[in-house]
């Protein structure tokens, strides 16, 4: 609308940032929410001139408001058809560095099918409140044909309580030109002045003189054009059910503007428009507010409550990396439907934990015990998914082969379903035998034959007759039941025994059949990884433990050996559920020169492992001055307290395992917290000459500096992961590999340190009030995994990088019988290559198609080759993140295998039609 008198136009987008739970439990907000709903819909039939409502970018909140309100669907549907309710594009606001790169492209998806339902979706990039955003997004967005990217965070100054700094920040204006890692531009709309710099316009006329002096200057100050962004709404606002008398008494003040109650599409179309002219800031990758003073970036929620953070990774994992690809698979070889109703409901119900306040441990207590009760919902459902799935399968494999070893074999099934072959300790429960209740036969007497049932002598071997070592446990009786499709619960007793042996290349999204066996043959005798009185080797790599437990890892192939891993840190936190802070003046303790007891606890031809126990004292909690600063809401980077001179026992056990095939040094941890106000890590000095790290992103794997820019002030520099942390010379590299541990930081201590975040232990919310959270404080009991993987130089090449993405995600494994099937014995349902490709996901489209996605993980071209196995292939074509059909793939052979050219950092997406 601005046009060659240079009028400008004020866009009022009315809008409320919806935390689902935050500082109120959900149901409190959820409360607040049917009211607000309903004053909107009221206010939308009331007055006409009260033109449009921005949902907030999330769907959730219209199953939240029907959940309560189903009677009013008709009229909400009416609203949204007519364009005066703005919903999607996403399912939920998620934390987008702490929720996984699947998880994000499936918040992305269920926000827009459950939006495409009413009509019509909101093509705009909402990021308000992400806490930082990830350098993929602008390449997310233009796949999902969204050209824009609206935040608040990440490149500029962004206080707690909604407070924006005039500090400088990268770009020119409030409008500038995002550019991802591959290439891909969006227009970036920084709310400058926050999203509620439009919130609550006075009507009366000397109060709204004063507000909109204030107000048209300072978005003036940041905006490129005329066109005036000013969002009428925040945190849970209420509607503004008067602003369009607000609206009419501003234009009467202020002639030469124009003030319209906008919204984005409009707003975006105007600003365009009037950007033809402008050289508008690029600013490129990750916006994690690099060029600030670092004291509010929220960075630390990485760490707050890391149970969350744990229960998360592993609810992702199991739906996207084993329930997914188990039920495509089975789905495309003709042995199930699909379940895509089960996997939708338990993608939601995951979700409905990633909105920023929940996923980054952020709120008050009772919300994040209504998140584990979700987490276990929806892992529930994927372990259903799975179990179906993986019995389907098996039925599916011939195990015909075994029948020579009589009618006692006992065969099963490992998947591997990662995206590279996978070598390594499996373990599988067997029932040798099983009497059931239809037979008839007395209680006692069945409980009498499992326990007296002779297992015998056994033999492990794989199709081709090859011997496996392995060990066992006899699990004795067992009470279970079948829960049929076509009959009532089937109980039973069982004679049952667990196995573990080493699964030796089991291909890549494939499987691999063994049987337990009647007869005592012998597999290959194996030299112990044993290898001293405190040190393990296997072809790979050789460590050696140290008096005080650190670990000494050697990589044979370059003979680089890394010194002094593994040391325990423990430092006191005055800081909240968002930030960390040191005492001032306090150093860290750490267990270096601290003895420790060691032993070996295991020794078997697949896995040996060493126990390490540190006997430590810590700080009981924070000094009494503490209790003070947070009562009186003491900003914390100012805070003065330090650490009692009260200790608390903190007994550590390490178990250190090295696999035989095993690429990598396991590093189990386990402790009972007692202390409060600190914070625990590891670290693994890499004595590496490098300026940069790497460290596993969404899509991405990012390079980040070591030393932050010369505006950063906060003495901590910790930083989000996903997968893996890893700095290289070039010729020599080490990646720390995590299962749910998603803070880091590469210490500037002259040995380029990877540290990890095990446990942060706080104890109040923060932010723009009072808010105890004792409960952050995760006293009891915890458990943290990480591997440690040495390589040549380049993560991606030698293997690493691949190992830290395996190493999150677990085996399958199911028994069988002896049968036909269409399956060999080893088969791999999906075989591909492509240099620093990494595999992302295999899944079903709504359509019935076979979706496949892989990214790019270097900043340089890609050759993809890809082999399916899943029978004949109908076409390939080129797809997107929301799964639509692109160009159509040239196909090489009957079973679909094409090839495709990836550019750098690019995410790429198949599609497969199953032929019927």
């Amino acid at each position: 609308m601005a046009n060659a008198d240079n009028r400008r136009t004020a866009h009022i987008i009315s809008h409320t940032h919806w935390d689902r739970e935050w500082y109120l439990p959900y149901e409190k907000h959820h409360v607040r929410l049917i009211a607000l709903m309903d004053t909107l819909m009221d206010t939308l039939e009331r007055d006409g001139e009260y033109r449009s409502f921005y949902l907030d970018g999330q769907t959730i909140i219209l199953e939240d408001y029907l959940q309560v309100r189903p009677d009013r669907r008709e009229r909400l549907e009416h609203w949204i058809r007519e364009g005066r309710i703005h919903i999607g594009p996403w399912y939920v606001l998620q934390d987008a560095f702490l929720t996984s790169s699947e998880a994000n492209v499936r918040n992305l998806q269920i926000g827009h099918q459950d939006a495409a339902h009413y009509g019509t979706i909101a093509k705009i990039g909402y990021f308000p409140d992400t806490f930082g955003n990830i350098g993929q997004a602008p390449q997310l967005m233009k796949q999902a044909g969204i050209d824009n990217a609206v935040f608040g965070r990440g490149v500029k100054p962004t206080g707690f309580n909604n407070t924006v700094s005039d500090a400088a920040y990268e770009s020119s204006f409030s409008e500038l030109i995002w550019e991802g890692p591959d290439g891909s531009r969006v227009l970036g709309i920084l709310f400058a002045n926050w999203y509620s710099n439009g919130n609550e316009v006075p009507t009366d006329e000397a109060e709204a003189k004063a507000y909109w002096d204030r107000k048209l200057s300072d978005a003036g100050k940041y905006a490129s054009t005329g066109q005036l962004l000013f969002m009428n709404g925040c945190d849970h606002q209420p509607i503004q059910t008067d602003l369009p008398e607000a609206i009419r008494v501003a234009g009467k003040l202020y002639p030469d503007t124009d003030f319209v109650h906008s919204n984005f599409p409009d707003y975006l179309a105007s600003l365009k428009a009037s950007l033809a002219d402008k050289q508008l800031s690029v600013v490129r990758g990750e916006l994690r507010s690099q060029r600030t003073d670092g004291w509010s970036t929220l960075v630390n929620t990485a760490s707050a409550r890391v149970y969350l953070k744990q229960m998360n990774q592993a609810g992702q994992t199991i739906l996207e990396k084993v329930a997914e690809p188990l039920a495509a698979f089975a789905h495309a070889a003709g042995k199930a439907q699909y379940p895509h109703h089960l996997l939708k409901y338990a993608w939601k119900t995951l979700m409905q934990n990633h909105p920023h306040d929940s996923i980054c441990g952020c709120s008050v207590d009772e919300v994040h015990r209504e998140m584990v009760t979700r987490f276990d919902k929806s892992r529930h459902v994927a372990e259903t998914i799975v179990d179906d799935s993986k019995h389907a399968l098996a039925g599916a494999v011939d195990t015909s082969a075994f029948a020579r070893h009589g009618q006692n074999a006992l065969p099963l099934v490992v998947f591997n379903t990662t995206g590279w072959a996978k070598s390594g300790p499996v373990t599988v429960e067997l029932d040798v035998a099983r009497v059931y209740y239809r037979e008839g036969i007395a209680p006692s007497e069945m409980i009498r034959m499992m326990k007296e049932y002779r297992i015998g002598e056994r033999t492990l071997v794989d199709a081709e007759g090859n011997a496996a070592a392995y060990t066992m446990e006899d699990l004795g009786l067992q009470f279970d039941y079948d829960l049929p499709d076509d009959k009532f619960r089937q109980p039973y007793w069982a004679r049952r025994v667990r196995l573990t042996f080493e699964a030796a290349g089991v291909p890549a999204l494939g499987l691999k059949t063994y049987a337990w066996v009647n007869g005592a043959a012998e597999a290959a005798p194996a030299p112990s990884l044993v290898a001293g009185p405190r040190a393990l080797a296997n072809a790979n790599l050789r460590v050696e433990i140290a008096e005080d437990g650190t670990l000494a890892v050697t990589d044979l192939a370059t003979g680089r050996a890394y010194r002094d891993l593994l040391i325990y840190e423990d430092a006191g936190d005055i800081g909240n559920e968002y930030m960390f802070k040191q005492p001032d003046g306090e150093p860290a303790l750490t267990t270096k020169g601290l003895a420790a007891s060691i032993r070996v606890v295991e020794d078997t031809p697949y896995r040996a492992a060493f126990e390490i126990v540190h006997e430590w004292a810590i700080p009981a909690s924070a000094d009494e001055l503490f209790e003070q600063e947070k009562q009186e809401a003491v900003y914390y980077p100012e805070r003065k307290a330090g650490r009692s001179k009260a200790l608390v026992p903190f007994t550590i056990r390490t178990v250190v395992s090295l696999e035989r095939s095993g690429q990598g040094v396991g590093v189990r941890t386990t402790f009972d917290n007692r202390a409060k106000d600190h914070r625990v890590r590891a670290l693994f000095p890499t004595d590496l000459a490098a300026s940069v790290h790497r460290a596993d992103a969404i899509f991405e794997v990012a390079v980040r500096d070591n030393e932050p820019a010369a505006e950063w002030e906060n003495p901590s520099n910790a930083q989000h992961q996903q997968a893996f942390a890893d700095v290289s010379d070039g010729a020599h590299g080490l990646t720390i590999a995590n299962k749910g541990l998603n803070e880091y930081e590469v210490l500037r201590d002259g040995r380029n340190t990877i540290s990890v975040t095990l446990l942060r232990a706080v104890a109040e919310l923060g932010d723009w009030g009072v808010f105890p959270t004792p409960e952050a404080q995760c006293l009891g009991e915890h458990a943290t995994e990480l591997l440690i993987l040495p390589h040549s130089g380049d993560g991606a090449a030698a293997g690493a990088f691949a190992a830290a993405y395996q190493f999150q995600t677990p085996w399958t494994a199911v028994q069988t019988g002896v049968h036909d099937g269409a399956l060999a014995p080893e088969h791999a349902f999906l075989a591909w290559d492509g240099e620093g490709v990494a595999f992302s996901s295999a899944k079903i489209a709504e359509e019935g198609d076979l979706m496949l996605r892989w990214f790019n993980m270097r900043p340089e071209a890609a050759a993809l080759r890809v082999r399916p196995n899943v029978g004949p292939v109908g076409a390939a074509y080129a797809s997107d993140v929301l799964e639509r059909a692109g160009e159509r793939l040239a196909a090489s052979d009957a079973n679909g295998a094409f090839a495709a050219d990836l550019g750098p950092c690019e995410i790429y997406t198949a599609g497969l039609t199953i032929a019927p």
